[in-house]
């Protein structure tokens, strides 16, 4: 069964179309891998997933419901998480508050409640505390103990890519959308962030869309690959069968290249 299923999306800036007809779906419990060059459209499609910009054609649906025209928030609310690109933490905040901060957006306490305290607001906020902890627990030493009230800046920048998938993970989500989550990382921390990938799905039971660029991420993570390129799907499959397709070869090395091999 598909969680989230893009139908026929396009987007266009000006003249420029940078998604053009796209069709993707997420089945529950799978890693779907987006690839693609520079400029590819992956960075877009997550934006379009998660409200930050409406498509021009097609439709994108979380469990059979379409969520094209609802702000950020509510597609949250609904089950869709991400993280980004670029690292958005809040630098001085603790690690725990961090964790915490994500999953007041899906409490029932309104201002007034807040403002006043009532013993409704307080019970709330205990209970995220304790989703923070065991959010945080999931990540084990490198998140835990006396890290849950540092400050976020003084982690490392492994750990903050950590802390910030920890964060995507308190809303609770249907589908959890990782944008590079290996980016910067040296070959042992880029192992690591595979296997963690792999603990998201298998323990953590969470259905996962991902872009990334390091290969070796994709190859030990992913049930299905999707390559893009110029925003148009250029293959899909295996990640033996998309890494060696004459389309995906020539939009990564060019053609002159790709004719050669």
């Amino acid at each position: 069964m598909a969680i989230l299923d893009i139908n026929g999306v396009s987007l266009s800036f000006g003249g420029l179309k940078v998604v053009d007809g796209l069709d993707l779906h997420v089945n529950e419990g799978e890693i779907v891998s987006v690839i693609g060059p520079n400029g590819a459209g992956k960075t877009t499609l997550f934006n379009l997933i998660t409200g930050i910009y409406r498509p021009d054609e097609g439709d994108i649906t979380l469990d059979d419901q379409s969520i094209v025209g609802l702000q950020p928030h509510v597609i949250s609310q609904r089950g869709v998480s991400r993280t980004f690109q670029t690292l958005r933490l809040f630098l001085n905040m603790s690690v725990k508050e961090n964790v915490m901060a994500a999953a007041y957006g899906h409490t029932r306490a309104g201002v007034f409640r807040s403002m006043l305290r009532t013993p409704g607001m307080r019970r709330e906020e205990r209970e995220i505390e304790r989703l923070a902890q065991e959010r945080l627990a999931f990540f084990g030493k490198r998140l835990m103990g006396y890290r849950w009230d540092q400050p976020a800046y003084s982690l490392s920048y492994a750990n903050r890519r950590r802390l910030e998938i920890a964060r995507a993970t308190a809303t609770n989500p249907r589908i959890l959308l990782l944008d590079e989550p290996a980016a910067g990382m040296n070959p042992s921390e880029t192992h690591e962030i595979t296997e963690l990938i792999g603990e998201l799905r298998t323990e953590g039971g969470y259905t996962i869309l991902v872009i990334e660029h390091d290969m070796h991420v994709v190859e030990g993570i992913s049930d299905r690959v999707v390559a893009l390129d110029h925003g148009v799907k250029i293959a899909e499959g295996s990640f033996d069968a998309v890494a060696t397709n004459a389309k995906v070869v020539e939009a990564y090395l060019g053609l002159q290249t790709a004719a050669t091999k």
